[in-house]
């Protein structure tokens, strides 16, 4: 069954860096259930628009609600895990140490620390001092504190960058799984391959949305058959293969899924 209810609601965002705009009147929903792709290279204005959905960025116009509140007011602080690029955690404590610390500060109960490490795979390492692990186990770390308030939004900004396959692997496999329990994932990457992992992308590009589809909704209507492919025909201009109408987000008020997508 499709789920109606709106996890995302933006409307008109706008965010400026000094006179430049990074983000200009974007408008979209994500509804509640889904995984969806927030994609596009580097510097395109995935992490200001996360940032933006938390409500850690200052905005300088429009709105934006999570589950009907103000992004980052109270009644969201453990609805929403946010996971950043960098690892957020403290190198000179263990894992286990970091997530009891930040499960005080959410007020989450005791039991929670052991169900994350399980999640995330961190059982073995919840000794370990975070400064001695992998650039991958200390993604982790930060993902397993993102899921400690069992979030039912979960903003990770390229969870799998440095990663190697088998880990990526791994991690979308975990992010499946809790679509499946009933939470909403919003994930950034630069990796247009992991495209296919997702219910619906948002493609990006110089701080606008350029398509709102379902991967096979998208890969349909510029007639390709890759996500770098459909990037690429969505930015190739006047003359070659031209932006469907159908899957351009920036001023759609109610966006839902594009051709073939289901939450």
């Amino acid at each position: 069954m499709v789920n109606n209810a709106m996890a995302i609601e933006v409307d008109g965002l706008t965010v400026r860096r000094g006179k430049s705009a990074v983000l200009e009147d974007l408008t979209f929903g994500v509804r509640a259930g889904a995984v969806v792709g927030l994609l596009g290279p580097s510097g395109c204005g995935k992490s200001t628009l996360m940032r933006s959905i938390v409500g850690t960025q200052v905005v300088h116009g429009g709105t934006i609600r999570v589950f009907d509140e103000p992004a980052g007011s109270a009644p969201l602080r453990q609805r929403v895990g946010y996971m950043t690029q960098a690892a957020s955690v403290y190198d000179d404590l263990t894992v286990h140490q970091n997530l009891d610390y930040f499960r005080k500060v959410l007020r989450t109960g005791r039991d929670r620390v052991g169900q994350v490490l399980d999640l995330t795979d961190l059982a073995d390492t919840a000794d370990q001092l975070v400064d001695n692990l992998s650039g991958g186990q200390r993604s982790r770390v930060s993902l397993a504190v993102a899921l400690l308030g069992e979030p039912d939004l979960l903003v990770l900004d390229e969870p799998t960058v440095g990663l190697d396959p088998v880990l990526r692997a791994d991690l979308w496999a975990l992010f499946r799984r809790l679509a499946a329990d009933g939470a909403t994932l919003l994930v950034s990457s630069h990796v247009m391959d992991e495209a296919t992992r997702c219910d619906r992308l948002l493609l990006m590009r110089d701080g606008d949305i350029i398509a709102d589809d379902s991967p096979d909704g998208l890969l349909a209507a510029t007639g390709t058959e890759t996500a770098e492919a459909a990037f690429l025909a969505l930015i190739s201009g006047p003359g070659k293969t031209a932006q469907p109408a159908s899957t351009h987000a920036r001023h759609r008020q109610d966006p839902g899924l594009g051709q073939g997508g289901t939450p």
